[in-house]
């Protein structure tokens, strides 16, 4: 496959990943919960699949720091929707590390630091 359209799959899919998760955040309704973690489940998927395929097609190697980052961040964030339903009281603090941990993988991918 063509390397934009892992570009585009990966984006749409942390677009959607984060807005599942903030909508989680927003309304942690038990009646929302099946529908939320289905979502952010082929979400976060698509998001992994689509990222290890970009690391094939561009060379970089797995062990690299700033993808070993990256995934430390997939994993912290994909954990967000999951955890808001189970510690709704923890809403504002789990939106906030959702956050900073978004912003830490988006700086590793402009940044390359390792």
């Amino acid at each position: 496959m063509n390397i934009q359209l892992y570009h585009i799959l990966h984006v749409f899919a942390l677009i959607i990943l984060t807005a599942q998760t903030y909508m989680a955040f927003a309304n942690p309704a038990p009646e929302n919960r099946k529908r939320t973690m289905m979502i952010t489940g082929i979400a976060t998927l698509l998001l992994l699949v689509s990222g290890g395929a970009l690391v094939a097609k561009m060379g970089f190697s797995w062990g690299s720091g700033w993808i070993v980052v990256k995934l430390v961040c997939w994993l912290g964030f994909t954990a967000l929707a999951g955890l808001a339903y189970r510690k709704p009281q923890l809403r504002g603090r789990l939106s906030f590390i959702g956050l900073v941990v978004v912003l830490i993988a988006l700086v590793m991918v402009y940044i390359k630091p390792f």
